[in-house]
Parts: C-alpha cells; structure tokens; sequence
C-alpha cells in the first residue's frame, strides 16, 4: 500500500467510529426525546390528560 492509501484507510476508519458509536446512539436518544416533547404537548393542549 502506499502512504497515502493507508492515510485515506485511518481517516475512513475514524469517520465510521465516529458514525457508529457517538453521533447515531446520540441522534437516537434525541429523536426518543423529540416524540416524547411532541406527546407530551399534544396531549397538554388538544386532549388532556389520559382517562383512567
């Protein structure tokens, strides 16, 4: 291989670490949030609180 050919590879390799272990849990754990805010303000102003 050659120098910059192996300098791509590690650049590559840190880019899906990246990906894989920080931004997706990150964006998962955000977009959750996200529909649990929309729940929570839907049902606070168009049906109120769930009936037991």
């Amino acid at each position: 291989m050659e120098p910059s050919t192996v300098v791509d590879t590690r650049k590559q390799e840190r880019m899906t670490f990246l990906l894989l272990l920080l931004l997706f849990p990150v964006l998962s754990v955000m977009f959750i949030a996200a529909f649990g805010f929309a729940v929570w303000f839907w049902q606070m102003f168009v049906s109120g609180p769930p009936h037991v």
